[in-house]
């Protein structure tokens, strides 16, 4: 960026137009704006910053009103900068918000703030924008860098660096945050504590199910959590990490496994307890089902004998049924192959009366009873005809296409002829009213050619209107004027007079009042002697030297008001004088007249003039429509044209595919139908073949069923299928005579074995048993097992829910651990980005290590320019170490330490000299002015300014520093030194010389 001009008007200390030649400036290379203190170097700056940015550098931006204080009061504040940004010529006009005097009535209203940008292109200036933001934002974006940072880059601020050197690392992180963008870390920061809290909260209710869980274990077994309470949630203090939670929940699994042992110890005891009270009722049960199967032995023997004479006369019946049943299992090896071929049968007699119907279908074909081959022979004949006539669909499909074209085609020709004959009757009308239209036209611009000429007069009869208006008041005035002019005449005259006696007769009485003063040994102040024989006395009043000097004084006043009343006569005569010569002697009355009689003949003329511009517009529209209807009927006849060409082309076409699809066809009446016929004919022939040869496989499968059938039923003993029906049984009936002869030997083989059993027979010899004493005994140790049996299933129930309540306690747990490990990582990690944890050596939080990674930058950019200012004595050290001043946790890393070369120590910057805290301050500030340009984009600064600090350094180092500033220069860059050392002036040749007076300041370039 390179500045070339600038002009500010009421602006700051500079009341009227300033303008400033920076292109002549920035010739020399190096330039100094010097002059008186409060004159207004700064104010050079500040006028540079608000054209770009719209605000002054530094805390002078929020002092409300840049306007100059010392400005006429219509006169508003302005800023006009040309500069080049990036290859780009801008010019920027920037006014501030202001209070300006009302045009009507007493009293100000705001003038808002404004501004216009605009490029030199193409030898001109164009127009950006005059909106503010959009005008901030595209400096913003050329420069690469916001106010604060072109502040600090191009106008090095007088103090601020050596209070950035001396200040601590809060403040200095302050400053480092204003310049760079460490938002982005911050944000880290931030987004690692709102995790480090989400974590904890998660990690929270997962240990407080987990607790929750161990209240049900606890009211299951009736035990008393880990520490008899649940488990704490520990919550951190604001400010400090959270310490290490949830230590109780990893208690809980052994606790629940502790509960679940002892638990089972005592399910064990109850079940050793009804194990025991089982024994007693199992014997008590023996004992009753031994007296039970006794009486039960007792009564089966005798009901095996009563059974064993019943079965006896059932002997015969059973030989029966037995007969009938080998009759029925021979009969059902033969009946499935008799049923086969009855279903033959059918099936042979439905395939011939299907051949029959397919051969009367193709009877119109073929000759009758044609064999198969013949029929397969024309089924494929008619295929294949059928595929040939394939191949004629495309030309059917492209006749379909042709004819549909031609009716477009005619469609569209029906639609444009019309439009043909309106173009037509178009072009032969519109030429004779274009004619007409535009002799009107030339009328109409003859009568409103005298418009400017009626609205020269009417400005004419308005300004003489307005001054004899003015020059009636002013006659007015002059008069009051003039009265009031003889009025303090006179008083003059007479406070003159007063004032002139009161001193003539001072001077009359003078002798006397010297000798009323007079003392005895005391001199005299006119002769010197100390003897007084004869002073003179007055009898007249002679008045004090302070009422002849009040007289003076009104005398003055008087002379003032006759002077001012002297010069308001002046100045209404030649008001008057004007007036007159403007509006002359006319009466306002007449002026009026005259003014209404212009303003009625501008009327008439501008009504001319409105005329001719719709005449203008009528006879444009007029010509717009002629050559549009030239160009329509071209159009059209050239569609026309291509629309019968294309139309004799298609019906061409269309001949040609109709002959072939009346040969493709024959005496069908289309194609279509053609092989639609073929092929109903071919699957017709295809079906009477194909149910010719299932009629002879039918026969044939017939035939070979009837010889197995009757093999069959000669092996089986039967001769003829009658019989094989007759003695065929369903299996059901079968069945139930098995069942009944099953029956019937069972019940003989269990009376047999029930006579034959040892145990019935003893039973039998034995004597009746006593059952109710056994019963008795029975229900007594039911009871007791019932109560042990209940006691050891609750028991077994609360350890069963143990366990269940173990396994969820466990998958709690579970799911806890990894919510417990999360929070730790995020509260490490949250640690050491804020540089509260251990782990995190410096103490220094994330965006503080950044911006220290910004400050090691702007060290070593200024170190290469401190060790030149100070004759390789100085470098700056940057230290990460915590200051003692820095009271905010984790923000070390923004220390600065002095190394003296000379000593070999490093020293604190607050022990440097006044001239030594200046060069460092200064190297410093180019250091950071370089880094903030590289972070920038690389923004060329061509035009920098350094502002005052000059007066602290000694010859030699004056000459140091000179010597870095002009090698700044390098690459054409401008350096502007702000100061009012004289020593300086006499250095740098090259001058903006500012000066200030009781009216305000004036700026002055020197070359």
């Amino acid at each position: 960026m390179r500045l070339h001009r600038l002009e500010v008007a009421a602006f700051g200390p500079f009341s009227g137009v300033e303008a400033i030649d920076f292109d002549a400036l920035s010739d020399a290379g190096l330039f100094l704006i010097q002059g008186r203190t409060g004159a207004g170097k700064t104010s050079v700056l500040d006028a540079v910053c608000f054209a770009l940015y719209g605000q002054v550098p530094g805390v002078r931006n929020a002092v409300k009103g840049l306007r100059s204080d010392h400005a006429p009061p219509g006169a508003g504040p302005r800023v006009v900068l040309e500069t080049t940004v990036r290859g780009r010529r801008l010019r920027i006009t920037r006014s501030p918000a202001w209070e300006r005097p009302k045009l009507r009535g007493s009293g100000t209203t705001t003038e808002h703030a404004k501004v216009v940008l605009e490029e030199f292109e193409h030898g001109a200036w164009t127009g950006l924008t005059t909106r503010l933001d959009e005008a901030g934002d595209l400096v913003s974006r050329l420069l690469g860098m916001n106010a604060v940072q072109f502040c600090q880059v191009a106008m090095l601020p007088q103090g601020e660096f050596a209070g950035f050197l001396r200040a601590g690392a809060d403040e200095r992180r302050r400053v480092l945050e204003r310049l760079f963008a460490a938002e982005v870390f911050t944000q880290v920061e931030k987004w690692l504590a709102d995790r480090r809290a989400a974590t904890g909260r998660e990690a929270a209710e997962l240990g407080a199910a987990a607790a929750s869980v161990a209240d049900r274990i606890a009211e299951t077994t009736g035990a008393a959590p880990p520490r008899g309470e649940r488990p704490a949630v520990p919550q951190p203090r604001r400010g400090e990490p959270a310490a290490e939670p949830f230590a109780e929940v990893e208690a809980l699994p052994a606790w629940a496994a502790e509960l679940a042992g002892g638990h089972q110890d005592i399910c064990a005891t109850m079940e050793e307890l009804r194990a025991g009270v089982t024994e007693t009722l199992r014997a008590a049960r023996e004992a009753l089902d031994d007296a039970k199967a006794l009486a039960a032995r007792q009564r089966t023997h005798a009901e095996a004998v009563a059974r064993r004479d019943a079965l006896a006369g059932r002997a015969e019946e059973k030989s029966r049924m037995a007969s009938r049943l080998d009759a029925a299992a021979r009969a059902d090896r033969v009946v499935p192959l008799v049923k086969d071929v009855r279903e033959r049968h059918g099936r042979a007699v439905q395939a011939r009366r299907w051949a029959e119907e397919t051969r009367s279908k193709v009877a119109a074909l073929l000759p009758p009873k044609a064999p198969e081959d013949v029929l397969a022979k024309a089924e494929r004949d008619r295929r294949d005809e059928a595929a040939a006539l394939e191949g004629m669909r495309a030309a059917a499909a492209r006749l379909r296409d042709v004819e549909r074209q031609r009716e477009e085609l005619a469609g569209e020709l029906r639609r444009l002829e019309p439009d043909d004959a309106r173009t037509a009757a178009a072009l032969d009308e519109l030429p004779g009213l274009v004619q007409a239209r535009r002799a009107e036209l030339d009328e109409a611009r003859a009568a409103a050619a005298g418009r400017s000429g009626a609205e020269a007069a009417v400005r004419d009869a308005r300004r003489r209107l307005d001054a004899a208006h003015r020059r009636d008041r002013v006659e007015v005035l002059l008069a009051e004027a003039e009265e009031a002019q003889r009025a303090a005449v006179d008083a003059a005259q007479e406070a003159r007079d007063r004032a002139q006696e009161l001193r003539q007769t001072r001077l009359d009485g003078m002798a006397a009042v010297l000798a009323a003063e007079l003392a005895d040994g005391e001199p005299c102040r006119v002769c010197g002697s100390t003897e007084h024989p004869a002073p003179v006395a007055s009898l007249a009043v002679v008045p004090s030297e302070d009422e002849v000097e009040r007289a003076q004084a009104a005398y003055e006043r008087a002379q003032e008001r006759r002077e001012k009343q002297t010069g308001e006569v002046e100045s209404r005569r030649s008001e008057r004088d004007q007036l007159l010569e403007a509006a002359g002697d006319a009466a306002a009355e007449a002026l009026a007249a005259e003014l209404a009689e212009a303003e009625e003949a501008f009327e008439a003329a501008a009504a001319r003039a409105a005329e001719a511009d719709l005449l203008e517009n009528a006879v444009h529209r007029l010509e717009g429509d002629l050559d549009q209807a030239r160009d329509d009927r071209d159009r059209v006849s050239r569609r026309l044209t291509e629309i019968r060409t294309r139309d004799g082309e298609l019906a061409a076409e269309r001949t040609r595919l109709a002959a072939d699809l009346d040969r493709a066809r024959g005496g069908d009446a289309t194609l279509e139908e053609r092989i639609a016929r073929l092929a109903r004919e071919a699957a017709a022939l295809g079906e009477a073949a194909e149910a010719l040869r299932a009629s002879g496989r039918a026969d044939e499968e017939l035939a070979a069923a009837r010889a197995k059938a009757a093999q069959e039923a000669a092996e089986q003993g039967f001769r003829t299928p009658d019989e094989v029906d007759e003695a065929a049984m369903p299996d059901e009936d079968q069945g139930v005579l098995r069942d009944r002869i099953r029956q019937l030997d069972d019940a003989e083989a269990q009376v047999r074995a029930l006579l034959k059993d040892p145990e019935l027979i003893a039973a039998a010899a034995a004597p009746a048993p006593g059952l109710p004493a056994l019963e008795a005994a029975v229900r007594a140790a039911e009871a007791a097992h019932t109560e042990a049996a209940s006691a050891a299933d609750r028991a077994r129930h609360r350890r069963d829910r143990l366990a269940e309540l173990r396994e969820r306690l466990a998958a709690a747990v579970a799911g806890w651990r990894p919510a417990a490990e999360r929070h730790e990582v995020a509260e490490r990690m949250a640690g050491l980005a804020s540089g509260k944890h251990t782990a995190n050596r410096h103490a220094m939080s994330l965006s503080a290590y950044v911006l220290a990674a910004r400050l090691e930058q702007v060290v070593a950019a200024a170190n290469e320019r401190l060790s030149r200012m100070s004759g390789d004595r100085y470098a700056l050290v940057h230290t990460t170490g915590k200051a003692a001043g820095d009271r905010t946790k984790g923000a070390g890393g923004l220390g600065l330490r002095v190394a003296d070369a000379w000593t070999g120590l490093e020293r604190d910057p607050v022990t440097l000299s006044g001239g030594e805290s200046f060069i460092t301050s200064l190297a410093l500030a180019l250091g950071l002015a370089d880094v903030v340009t590289a972070e920038a984009g690389g923004t060329e600064i061509g035009t920098l300014f350094v502002d005052e600090g000059f007066g602290t350094l000694d010859e030699e180092t004056l000459d140091e520093v000179m010597d870095v500033l002009d090698g700044l220069r390098d690459g054409g860059r401008a350096v502007g030194i702000v100061s009012h050392v004289a020593e300086l002036r006499a250095r740098i040749p090259a001058q903006l010389r500012v000066t200030k007076d009781r009216t305000g300041s004036t700026a002055k370039v020197v070359v």
